[in-house]
């Protein structure tokens, strides 16, 4: 604001210089009640600048909470009478209750799922508990029934709305918006937030991450009287659907959730949360930042400790420290019992005997410990290690006597490593590793590839490779992308392109700079204009060729899971600063707004 006071009055006339701070200041203030009161807000309005308040230490999360409550899935439409389901081959009409049962499994009848046993059983096991007894009498056999009719309704259906009009469609972006205005934000301690899930999941049929033993089981429909509802004591209570009561309502300051249920297939609670954009969710993801960073003041210590420990004379005090090792060196996630209804993946503390080879010598290295087993969403995890020769060592002590399906660390689970932990540092916990070796690992590559004078695309594809060092440290992979050889073909057929136009420009700019030199100004004029755009379609063509490399190296590995939960984004923000490159080439509109308290926390010196 002063700059602009200065330039429109440069001869430095303090009074009216400041006469017109008061009106600019007046304008936008008047500017931002108006939005205010139309409920318009910018997504900086929409945040509190919680990192410039003070910080509560009594556990309170907020002081005051207002909201109109979770939407309802929309109740069932019957499908036509048209659209059958058979039985043995022949029409077998159906209760409401079971017909929309069966409209679970048809609208998924084109998917993998539908091709697992476990999933089939699972339905139909449950698919049964809608029935009657007189179809229960009917319908015995899965593989006699039939989906197809239904299954192609829902496809029908699906493309309909894919056609719809631009006049359908605004009809239905209008009534999606007045729905979030309305139930998609919620006033804490004076500040407007946006929340995260407001909608309630609608009945379906569980799919699980990975291969899930209950995949295929029924989700019911949630009720108001399953919906426990917490909002401040002084606040409007948000009321149920008609004829309906909430399962309780709280009023819990200490807890950032607005609504709870517990789900039925697994049992576990569910919440309606804030966005992660909002201030509790930002000051949780800061907190988090600060312990890692806090752990890079006393990792050398912890290191010497656990190295000491390879030679305890107690077991569970030498399990505990090789344990340590792999999830400091190799980012492995603690990993947590699993009970027998859920996929059996696994972490460092859960790893079986069956899930580590041990190799005195493999590929020209020594001690070698080769990793196999399934990880988190059940993706596999391979790697082959060499390790220190005390953590070899004591790997054989570990699995003598033991057969496969054995515990490798039978002497420690999660938590009691996460106690000893905790009395190593405030907070430590094993996750805190992961997140430090995950921001540590950005930090260095990122200092390491990046080349101040290099072009923006350039400083872009050293991004990108530093963050998939991260990935692949963390282990986030993922399969080719469907549309991944197609876009790649297409990519090949512009760079290809590119290249024809460039051996015309090129030959048009030889033919031009000949003539410019026994010409006239003219034919100097058009020489060094098409010399100009023979350097834009070269620039054009090194952008399409990094793009190709970018997108290629990247088919295998998710870089938005990190980027999103393990990496400091001050360490982006600082790179962005420093490089002159823009924040929205790294992070989207949804992440910068999560990010925003980094975003002015971070200058271009900023160091994990």
């Amino acid at each position: 604001m002063r700059w602009l006071a200065a330039a429109v009055f440069p001869l430095g006339n303090r009074r009216l210089c400041l006469v017109f701070r008061q009106q600019l200041t007046t304008v936008i203030t008047n500017r931002k009640i108006k939005r205010r009161k139309s409920g318009v807000f910018t997504d900086e309005e929409q945040q509190s600048r919680w990192w410039e308040e003070e910080k509560r230490e009594d556990g309170v999360k907020w002081s005051t909470l207002e909201h109109k409550g979770p939407v309802f899935a929309p109740p069932y439409e019957r499908v036509p009478r048209n659209v059958r389901f058979f039985y043995d081959g022949k029409p077998l009409d159906l209760t409401e209750e079971t017909e929309e049962a069966a409209t679970f499994y048809a609208k998924m009848l084109n998917h993998d799922y539908c091709t697992k046993d476990v999933f089939n059983n699972n339905f139909f096991k449950d698919f049964r508990k809608t029935m009657t007894s007189k179809e229960k009498e009917i319908i015995k056999d899965f593989r006699k029934c039939n989906f197809q009719e239904m299954f192609e309704f829902f496809q029908a259906e699906s493309e309909k709305r894919k056609a719809a009009t631009k006049e359908e469609k605004l009809v239905k972006k209008n009534e999606n918006e007045a729905l979030i205005k309305e139930y998609g934000f919620c006033m804490i301690d004076g500040h407007k937030e946006k929340i995260g899930n407001f909608r309630l999941e609608p009945p379906g049929l569980f799919r699980g991450r990975g291969e899930h033993p209950k995949m295929g089981m029924i989700k019911r429909r949630i009720q108001a009287s399953d919906v426990s509802i917490n909002c401040g004591k002084d606040s409007k209570v948000p009321p149920p659907p008609s004829g309906s009561r909430w399962k309780e309502v709280r009023h819990d300051n200490t807890v950032t959730w607005l609504a709870s249920w517990i789900e039925n297939v697994q049992g576990q609670v569910k919440y309606i949360m804030l966005n992660p954009s909002s201030k509790l969710k930002g000051e949780k993801d800061h907190i988090k930042y600060e312990t890692a960073r806090r752990l890079d003041k006393v990792i050398d210590k912890i290191r010497a400790t656990y190295r000491d420990e390879w030679k305890s004379k107690e077991m569970r005090v030498r399990q505990r420290a090789v344990a340590l090792y792999f999830i400091d060196k190799l980012a492995l996630r603690a990993g947590n019992e699993k009970d027998e209804d859920q996929a059996d993946t696994v972490g460092c503390c859960s790893l079986r005997v069956e899930h580590v080879q041990l190799h005195k010598e493999l590929n020209g290295k020594e001690n070698v410990v080769v990793f196999d087993f399934p990880g988190k969403d059940s993706i596999r995890y391979y790697n082959e290690v060499e390790v220190e020769k005390r953590v070899f060592k004591n790997l054989e002590l570990f699995m003598e006597h033991k057969k496969e399906g054995d515990d490798l660390f039978d002497r420690l689970n999660t938590q009691v490593l996460n106690e000893h932990l905790k009395e190593l540092m405030e907070g430590l916990t094993a996750k805190v590793f992961r997140t430090y070796n995950a921001s540590k690992t950005l930090q260095s590559q990122l200092d390491l590839l990046t080349d101040p004078s290099a072009t923006v695309p350039e400083k872009l594809l050293a991004y990108n490779r530093a963050n998939r060092a991260v990935a692949i440290l963390c282990n986030h992979q993922r399969s080719v992308p469907k549309g991944h050889q197609k876009s790649m073909e297409n990519l090949k057929e512009k760079i290809k392109a590119k290249r024809d136009a460039i051996d015309d420009c090129e030959a048009e700019y030889h033919d031009l700079k000949k003539a410019a030199k026994r010409g006239s100004m003219k034919e100097k004029i058009n020489s060094d204009k098409k010399g100009k755009q023979l350097e834009r379609l070269k620039e054009q063509l090194k952008k399409l060729e990094l793009q190709e490399t970018d997108r290629d190296e990247n088919k295998t590995i998710a870089l938005g899971t990190s980027k999103l939960n393990y990496l400091d984004p001050r360490i982006s923000v600082a790179w962005c600063k420093k490089n002159g490159v823009p924040i929205e080439k790294i992070f989207n509109k949804t992440q910068r707004t999560k990010f925003l308290w980094a975003v002015h926390m971070a200058d271009e010196n900023y160091r994990f």
